[in-house]
């Protein structure tokens, strides 16, 4: 992708993100957007069909780099499985880009990022329990569900309360009963 495109999408973006932390986002306009971006409002029809569309690249692009943050590192003894470090990789990523994630979070009129968080968490914790033919007593989807909504809550809650933790501290404290709902490895198993 040519360089000039990137820089111009990422502007695009990031006043997107800019213009919800100061307004409702339905209250937003391609045009205030173009202006926040220093960019005419062709070229961002040039790359997005509204701002609709704008804001689930937008999302899209986070989660992607989300994921990314969360693979095990390369020429790495880190288990395939979920680890301690993937999941505070995903916190020190999630950090990294606050003004995001506590904007999309907060924003009550946009559950966009909510809800492709939490499907993302649910088809994560659904590959680990069939690869692991992990015992329930209860359904599967609706122990999926639950710990999906729980991971998500605490996320949320992270944000919403400006970060009373650190990264390394929260990975603790959610590996904890991510251990205590068997959906890691005890300590005694590894």
């Amino acid at each position: 992708m040519d360089r000039r495109i990137k820089k111009s999408q990422e502007a695009i973006m990031e006043a997107l993100i800019s213009l919800m932390t100061e307004k409702e986002f339905e209250k937003i306009t391609i045009n205030e957007i173009a202006d926040r971006a220093d960019v005419n409002r062709g070229t961002v029809y040039a790359h997005y069909t509204d701002k609709y569309n704008l804001l689930e690249v937008c999302i899209e692009t986070h989660l992607d780099q989300l994921i990314e943050s969360c693979m095990p590192l390369e020429e790495s003894d880190e288990p395939s499985y979920p680890s301690k470090s993937s999941l505070l990789r995903v916190f020190a990523m999630l950090e990294k880009h606050t003004v995001f994630y506590t904007t999309l979070l907060s924003s009550k009129g946009v559950p966009a990022l909510r809800n492709r968080l939490c499907e993302m968490i649910c088809l994560g914790i659904k590959q680990h329990l069939v690869e692991n033919h992990c015992p329930t007593r209860v359904d599967q989807e609706v122990q999926i569900q639950f710990l999906a909504s729980a991971t998500v809550g605490v996320i949320e809650w992270w944000f919403t309360h400006s970060m009373p933790y650190s990264a390394e501290d929260i990975t603790e404290q959610l590996w904890k009963l991510l251990e205590l709902n068997q959906m890691v490895p005890s300590p005694l198993l590894i």
